[in-house]
């Protein structure tokens, strides 16, 4: 910093805004140079670190195209002083063989290289349309230049550099805080990739998330100019890419993927557009959770500044994330608090009137049937009896099932045989199978543990379940009983499924399946699903409903392996 100010110092006013831009520096030292060495044209060449060229950054008095010539770092006299570190002149260029002819008119070249430290950046050039043009005193003066353009270019890109912190600082927390206040996951999505793509001037960016199995990941967002981007698509975490991101937590870096055989992106090569360089880091919280990739069009080297910001972003994505998903479930919660609340005032009530009509009702029976015997040999009479005594045997059984939902009786836990217990079930049921042509199919694994539980209470939930079961198949199907164990939320459950060939329920009849009384049977109470929901949570289990129109339904009881 001592240097930087001295150099400062002996700049005059007017140069200073001038020489603080890198690009104000090139063309300043290329206009000094022509003058002091008396040249008809020159140019300012710079070394791409990322794609291994140099670049014509500045030209003066080069004829049209001449500046979009492309010399590798080895080519040429120019790419002889970048690499030697060397200055070279050149008397007549027709009789030397490194020179690359871009204007036909010069006949001599003076170069001479532009170091930073011990560092070749560039090579400051001037050409002269006059065979054996440059001295000696030239050459002094052209390398006098170029040293103090390198000067003047590290000061530049430095306080370039603090320019693009700043500015990617400020842009990180306009980023933070527009994330962190999005309470919906696929925006969030959809703003990580649209900001990680803005932040590090990328061609795409994508985000994947590992399944809850840490097996496969899923992409949830993608952002390119390429509208045919597909939404969602899942990738074996072992046949990634990014499975050195995933199971060590480190990040990604691929220079150059043309360059790269046996590195295979199939998941990052989708549309039209051709991808070169790749940068990916994890997403963590607490664990790994995914990966946040960015991909340049252009071969990019990138810095570890930049693999710094993106982490960040990743860092900062990850908590907003994991926030959304808490939001999310505390609403879930809430509703079920204000679900809960409603069913249980709404229990309370169907059980109070239940109790209060179940003795009138018992009293009415009794005195039906003494009043029904007093006209045996009247067939009207006793038609009219028939159906009068089946209507107060239903208006009964409603009672008893309204009395079951509203009674809080801890289960009976006792081992039971599933295989026998569903053996039983098929035997009360199968004169109504027989009567619809439903064909029983079961599939019970030897292995299967003994289930723990009520027997009665559990009997009494898959008999409901085969009876809907049946009510949806009238003209006949398939019933399908499976046991399996299975896993969720890292808890092990014994789970009894019923399945049938019926014609499926929508997602809004799926969501108001346990709800009390709501029902979509012409003669049914609506009572059946709740009543099987509270013997699920008594046992301290759930059910697992997949339904879709036209695909039948399977509903799971899950009991959990554990006592209750």
């Amino acid at each position: 910093m001592r240097e930087a100010r001295s150099i400062i110092e002996r700049a005059r006013p007017e140069e200073i805004q001038t020489l603080l831009n890198p690009r104000g520096v090139i063309r300043h030292f290329l206009r000094l140079a022509l003058t002091r060495t008396e040249a008809d044209s020159g140019s300012f060449v710079l070394l791409n670190p990322s794609t291994g060229f140099l670049d014509i950054e500045a030209s003066v008095g080069l004829r049209k195209g001449a500046v979009r010539t492309k010399l590798r770092a080895d080519e040429g006299v120019t790419g002889w002083v970048a690499t030697t570190g060397r200055p070279m002149r050149i008397s007549d260029v027709r009789r030397e063989w490194r020179y690359v002819p871009i204007d036909p008119r010069i006949r001599a070249e003076l170069a001479v290289p532009v170091e930073v430290g011990s560092t070749v950046i560039g090579v400051l050039n001037v050409d002269s349309h006059r065979v054996g043009h440059f001295t000696r005193t030239h050459e002094q003066a052209l390398s006098q230049l170029a040293a103090q353009a390198a000067q003047w270019l590290a000061i530049g890109w430095e306080i370039e550099g603090f320019r693009q912190k700043a500015r990617q600082l400020g842009t990180l927390v306009e980023i933070a805080q527009t994330l962190v206040s999005q309470p919906d996951l696929n925006p969030l999505f959809d703003g990580v990739v649209r900001n990680a793509a803005r932040l590090m001037g990328g061609a795409r960016s994508f985000l994947f998330l590992l399944t809850e199995d840490k097996t496969h990941l899923l992409l949830r967002a993608a952002f390119s100019d390429d509208p045919g981007l597909p939404r969602e698509f899942a990738i074996p975490v072992d046949e990634s890419v990014f499975s050195v991101v995933v199971k060590k937590g480190k990040p990604l870096l691929v220079l150059d993927l043309a360059e790269e055989p046996y590195v295979h992106c199939p998941e990052l090569q989708i549309g039209g557009q051709e991808l070169r360089s790749v940068l990916a880091v994890p997403l963590s919280f607490v664990e790994r959770v995914g990966v946040l990739c960015v991909c340049m069009a252009q071969r990019h080297r990138f810095a570890n500044s930049e693999i710094e910001l993106l982490q960040t972003l990743a860092d900062l994505s990850t908590v907003a994330i994991q926030k959304a998903r808490l939001l999310q479930q505390v609403m879930k919660i809430e509703e079920g608090l204000r679900q809960s609340e409603r069913l249980s005032a709404l229990g309370l009530l169907a059980t109070e009137v239940a109790h209060e009509i179940r003795n009138p009702l018992t009293v009415i029976q009794m005195l039906f049937y003494t009043l029904a015997d007093r006209f045996p040999d009247d067939p009207g009479v006793q038609k009219d009896v028939a159906v009068i005594a089946a209507k107060l045997c239903q208006m009964n059984r409603i009672t008893e099932q309204v009395l079951t939902l509203g009674r809080s009786a801890q289960p009976l836990v006792e081992p039971i045989s599933v295989e026998r217990m569903l053996d039983e079930i098929l035997l009360l049921v199968r004169h109504k199978l027989s009567a619809q042509g439903i064909q029983v199919e079961k599939e019970i694994p030897a292995e299967i543990p003994p289930l723990q539980g009520d027997r009665g209470q559990i009997e009494q939930a898959l008999l409901n379940l085969i009876l809907n079961a049946a009510e949806a198949m009238p003209r006949g199907g398939v019933l399908g009983l499976n046991t399996s164990v299975v896993e969720r939320d890292g808890i092990a459950y014994l789970a009894l499924g019923v399945r049938d060939s019926g014609p499926g329920m929508t997602q809004e009849e799926v969501e108001n399946l346990f709800v009390p009384f709501l029902t979509r049977k012409a003669q049914g109470t609506g009572i059946g699903m709740a009543i099987v929901r509270k013997i699920m949570e008594d046992h301290r289990g759930k059910v697992e409903v997949d339904s879709a129109p036209g695909k039948g339904s399977h509903l799971s009881l899950l009991f959990p392996l554990a006592p209750p």
